[in-house]
């Protein structure tokens, strides 16, 4: 008999259909996590939650476990690469919340206008009747600028224009007719959210909007802003919404998570212009029914071998490949998503070229490239099982081809096509795994895709390796490597490694030198 662990606590409902199935089901929910090791060895499958880190001492202990059903959206507390090592299939459960996540959203929305929590107390606990202290703003006429247009952030906007709010999108990664078919104002540029009344945050946590609302932008805000945010810690820099409340510059927040959970003493809980919850985006009965449901569903689909949905990792058994093609296939996903990050706007196209032996095996390794390309814009929710239909569904055209010899014995070419242009990067393997990247939009390099790395096109004149390296040296920034490419039309092209990360002020001074065409910064 097949058996399925549900190590941290899921509804009812969830239970009820794994034993109707007649699976053999370990409730460890209230076993101690120290204790739960010891019962791994039991598993095909496990059910867990955020409260259980699936770390190598988790899936050490795993010695049987074949899936693993992550009951939520966030996998930061799953090691999915130790999974792919182990065989292990990684799923989540990324649509159950939804609605619970835009409607507590929205409740924030209306809290942060009228601060209910602070009028609530002042009369229940201080028992003080003093209307005349709790005025607060409509939400009719005002902006809302919303980050983000996908699954949340476009329902959030779509119940806020019913409350005649003005809705400015910012999604560099969606077609500007998303928004503008629903009758709203897309843009492209970010000032135009910070001149909003009202800012909601709904993005994956990434390089890219870790800290996407900082001192910076709060300065360059609307005096009386307020903040929403119901989707990762860490999108605003919580120290700089802290000088923001305090100064008055920000009116109000609403914030139900935390860079770090629990926040049980986080200094945001000391301030008066706050409403704070414990990250409740998820907790409804019927959210918490719908995660449960769907989490057993997919584990009892994993046990049959049926499906994986909403599979997170490699999908198929690695045997059923030659052992030579693993490596390119690695290596076209961070092909791709370095092609994502270097280019960010809606994808088009994506191509896959191919040239030697590994041609054979171009068609199903295209999943490979779509899942690397769309990564940066959809974070969690692509997947291997998932990435043709999400290609299909945003109209992205697909392509593989097979080509003649160019020097290489093998060599794969992912070309992604976006509304501003097409980013080509080729890569072949030496050995039996040494990845490189050999070739970027036509000038020849040579690195291993591996680390944080600005790629910077420029004019081919003296002095730009000095201004690069003065600019770097000014923030502390320490160069690795830096290897550099050349065209016979007085242009070049520079990959840099450094040793740290590059935040967009310092991307904004390299993108100011005279000689830069375009910098973007790339994290593999």
């Amino acid at each position: 008999m097949k058996t399925v662990i549900v190590c941290d606590a899921i509804h009812s409902k969830g239970f009820e259909l794994l034993k109707q199935e007649g699976v053999e089901v370990i409730d460890a929910t209230k076993v101690p996590k120290n204790e739960l090791l010891g019962l791994m060895d039991k598993a095909d499958v496990a059910i867990t939650r955020s409260p259980t880190d699936v770390d190598e001492t988790f899936l050490n202990a795993a010695t049987n476990l074949k899936s693993l059903v992550r009951a939520g959206v966030g996998v930061d507390n799953v090691d999915l690469e130790a999974c792919s090592k182990r065989g292990i299939i990684a799923m989540n459960v990324p649509t159950a919340n939804t609605i619970a996540a835009v409607e507590l959203t929205m409740a924030h929305l209306l809290a942060s206008a009228r601060s209910l929590p602070q009028a609530h107390n002042h009369l229940k606990h201080d028992r003080v009747w003093k209307r005349e202290k709790w005025y607060g703003v409509e939400l009719c006429g005002k902006k809302l600028g919303v980050i983000g247009f996908g699954n949340i952030g476009s329902r959030v906007a779509v119940r806020a224009k019913s409350f005649e709010m003005e809705i400015v999108a910012y999604d560099p990664y969606i077609p500007s007719s998303k928004v503008t078919d629903l009758g709203m104002t897309y843009t492209e540029n970010f000032n135009d959210i910070l001149a909003c009344d009202f800012i909601t945050i709904h993005t994956p946590k990434n390089k890219e909007t870790l800290n996407i609302i900082d001192d910076e932008e709060i300065v360059q805000m609307k005096e009386g802003v307020r903040l929403i945010n119901v989707a990762r810690g860490g999108l605003y820099n919580e120290a700089a919404l802290e000088r923001g409340l305090r100064s008055g510059k920000v009116a109000y927040a609403a914030i139900d998570v935390f860079s770090y959970e629990p926040a049980a003493d986080h200094p945001l809980l000391e301030i008066e212009n706050i409403c704070v919850t414990p990250h409740l985006g998820a907790n409804t009965l019927e959210s918490q029914e719908k995660i449960a449901i769907q989490a057993a569903e997919q584990a009892l689909a994993a046990l049959r071998g049926t499906s994986y949905p909403n599979a997170l990792n490699l999908p198929f058994k690695v045997e059923e490949l030659p052992p030579f093609v693993m490596p390119y296939v690695e290596l076209l996903q961070k092909m791709s998503h370095m092609a994502a990050q270097i280019n960010k706007h809606p994808i088009t196209s994506v191509r896959l070229e191919a040239e030697g032996n590994i041609g054979k095996y171009v068609n199903s390794m295209l999943t490979f490239a779509l899942v690397g390309s769309f990564r940066e814009s959809l974070g969690e929710t692509i997947n291997y099982v998932n990435a043709g239909f999400v290609a299909k569904e945003k109209g992205v055209k697909t392509s593989t081809i097979v080509e003649p010899k160019s020097g290489y014995d093998n060599k794969i070419t992912v070309k992604v096509t976006t509304e501003k242009g097409m980013t080509s990067i080729s890569g072949t393997v030496f050995g039996e795994s040494e990845q490189r990247i050999v070739n970027i939009n036509g000038f020849k390099t040579d690195f291993k895709p591996k680390g944080k790395m600005i790629v910077f096109k420029n004019s081919d004149v003296p002095g730009v390796i000095m201004d690069i390296s003065s600019i770097l040296a000014e923030h502390h920034i320490n160069i690795a490597d830096f290897r550099l490419g050349r065209d016979e039309h007085g242009m070049a092209l520079a990959v840099i490694l450094v040793d740290e990360a590059i935040d967009k002020h310092i991307l904004a001074k390299l993108n100011g030198l005279k000689t830069c065409i375009w910098a973007e910064y790339a994290v593999l």
